[in-house]
């Protein structure tokens, strides 16, 4: 079994039958037709640079509609191109569709610490980024972020009746402040419970830094994980059961958040991860529960929410059935309907930054232009070198063309992985492809 890193958590898979698939044979080039049609339907971009004239972005409005929560993804981890569409993209929502909370895939109380960041200039940006986004988060730890969060500070300093907000929505850690939230709220309304909390999260409570606390977590044995995970779901059970009592019931929502946000990082690390079935459960939990606290910021804040998440997360569709049997991207169609649209992101060549399957010393990789019979070969074909398309309205053949699978660069944090088979219409919504991409800047390396 291997440990490999994808998205924001361990995930651990397989290497007999489950791990990163070649794909099937290439497939013969698809008629001419094929790319006349997705011609007729992509629209130019401009850049992926943030800043200036973003009437490029236009079609991009049109097709995102009254979606209150949109799921902006990326093929790899640790591309530049990615990040900065994703910088320009969000502050063009802000200004012409009112969107107001940028999410990215981080625990819920780092995505906290950042939003007290850009709320009220708490704390130092730089040396937040250093504490929390280590280890399955040093990836975000990069220039563009830097730049994204410095944009909304001083957007906020600008508005600040009408801030922007910045969310989380990750469960691998619960930071000291998710604890505070629920210790001081149950303190304050209910006092006579909190010896009984204070025994229930004995232990839990980090005391050292993000990456070291993950590591010892995951390497506790399996029985008590599952004691830990009972604790905390006792606890959360607890705050449920006390209610608001007399105080403010929107400070009660908060701390009950935070106190539900402490179990689900304990349920996350509480299966058996020797057992490859609940490796599956853990990936769909883990899904479900970002899910749940996008769903949960959405309807508390009142604000629309751009998702930053990889393709697999913000889909429809797993990029690998076996081992992440449902994903971000579904929940949020369950649970929000049309109020959900997503964005895929492809590329024909370029770098990024990864670890080895095996090891975590991180390099740049770079890969060359896409293989005969991949989806990403047949876009790069279109006259447009970055584009998007809207891929529920494109006319035949290619609409028949976007609903196969085959061979799609979909890249975690560890490399080699993929390509998976995508049928790029069952599993997104809108589409942009970059011709090509350069590695992000890591900082703190």
């Amino acid at each position: 079994m291997t440990w490999q890193r994808t998205g924001s958590l361990l995930t651990l898979l397989v290497t007999v039958g489950v791990a990163a698939s070649a794909g099937p044979p290439a497939t013969a080039a698809p008629a001419p037709a094929v790319v006349e049609a997705l011609d007729r339907a992509a629209h130019p971009l401009r850049t992926v640079e943030p800043g200036g004239d973003t009437r490029d972005l236009g079609a991009l409005d049109r097709m995102i509609g009254g979606a209150r929560v949109v799921g902006l993804g990326e093929a790899t981890h640790s591309s530049h191109d990615f990040f900065a569409l994703k910088d320009r993209v969000f502050g063009h929502l802000v200004e012409e569709k009112g969107f107001r909370t940028f999410a990215l895939e981080v625990p819920w109380s780092t995505g906290l610490r950042l939003d007290d960041y850009v709320l009220k200039g708490e704390g130092d940006l730089r040396r937040i980024m250093r504490d929390e986004l280590q280890r399955d988060f040093l990836w975000w730890n990069n220039t563009d972020y830097l730049r994204l969060l410095e944009w909304m500070r001083a957007y906020n300093v600008r508005h600040p009746g009408d801030p922007v907000r910045f969310m989380g929505d990750d469960i691998a850690w619960s930071g000291p402040e998710s604890y505070d939230a629920v210790e001081d709220h149950m303190a304050a309304t209910h006092p006579g419970a909190s010896a009984r909390l204070a025994e229930l999260y004995r232990g839990l409570r980090p005391t050292v830094p993000t990456g070291t606390y993950i590591e010892q977590y995951m390497n506790r044995p399996y029985a008590e994980r599952m004691e830990m995970a009972h604790r905390t779901g006792e606890a959360l059970e607890l705050v449920r059961r006390q209610g608001p009592g007399t105080g403010d019931r929107e400070a009660y929502a908060w701390a009950l958040q935070s106190a539900t946000a402490i179990d689900r990082t304990a349920r996350q690390y509480a299966f058996d991860f020797e057992d490859p079935a609940e490796i599956a459960e853990a990936m769909t939990y883990r899904d479900g529960a970002m899910a749940a606290n996008v769903v949960w910021w959405h309807e508390h804040t009142g604000t629309k929410v751009l998702l930053s998440a990889h393709n697999n997360h913000v889909g429809y569709v797993p990029e690998d059935p076996v081992t992440n049997p449902k994903v971000q991207g579904a929940y949020l169609r369950e649970s929000l309907g049309a109020g959900y649209v997503n964005v895929g992101l492809a590329f024909d060549h370029g770098s990024f930054n990864a670890t080895g399957r095996e090891d975590t010393v991180i390099r740049r990789r770079t890969l060359g232009p896409a293989a005969p019979g991949s989806n990403e070969r047949t876009l790069d074909r279109v006259r447009h070198q970055d584009y998007v398309l809207d891929l529920r309205a494109a006319g035949p053949p290619a609409r028949q063309w976007l609903r196969r699978a085959r061979p799609t660069r979909q890249i975690g944090t560890a490399y080699p992985d993929g390509p998976y088979d995508i049928a790029l219409a069952r599993s997104y919504d809108v589409l942009v492809h970059l011709h090509d991409v350069v590695a992000a800047r890591l900082r703190d390396r």
